[in-house]
């Protein structure tokens, strides 16, 4: 009897543990798919920059885009931001617009975060992370470049030095 009953628990601990690993697994490869590839139209987007100026994707068309994902509290982010800011001043002129947007952050944070760095290219609030989900963005920084035709050329996750930074612009120059 108490060999029957083991082997009734351990089946049904087994079946659980498979159910638990299958739904683990769908998760995951159903996420990838989901995830914005190279190649793909990068998704549209309506924020509000530090200037009061509404800054939607689309409205760049006919230009390269830098699209950068941040938070206040992440070190590669916070050696990142002089660095793009940098590049905005020499690539403006190039026909690539730089937009960086922040994720899930108080208003303040992210001004103060402006102002401590002297940063002056539009920089966003994505409070709610609607963007940051559209663009499957995890882990931070996370960038984009975005061609002129708003096909996405590269995807770069990580901290960027400023050489692979203007590599990576050379590549989005309309």
């Amino acid at each position: 009897m108490k060999k029957k009953r083991l082997l009734v628990r351990s089946t049904i601990f087994l079946l659980i543990s498979a159910a638990a690993l299958y739904t683990i697994y769908a998760s995951i490869t159903n996420k990838k798919a989901d995830q914005l590839q190279v190649g793909q139209k990068a998704p549209d987007f309506i924020l509000v920059d530090q200037y009061g100026k509404k800054q939607q994707l689309d409205n760049y068309k006919g230009q390269g885009v830098f699209l950068n994902f941040w938070a206040t509290w992440c070190k590669p982010c916070e050696t990142e931001m002089p660095l793009i800011n940098k590049v905005d001043k020499k690539y403006s002129e190039k026909g690539i617009q730089v937009l960086s947007i922040n994720i899930g952050e108080s208003s303040l944070a992210v001004d103060r975060f402006i102002e401590k760095y002297q940063l002056d290219f539009s920089i966003m609030n994505d409070a709610n992370e609607g963007v940051q989900d559209s663009y499957a963005v995890n882990p931070l920084p996370a960038s984009f470049f975005i061609d002129k035709d708003g096909m996405v050329k590269v995807i770069y996750t990580g901290e960027l030095t400023e050489e692979k930074m203007e590599a990576l612009l050379e590549k989005i120059k309309p």
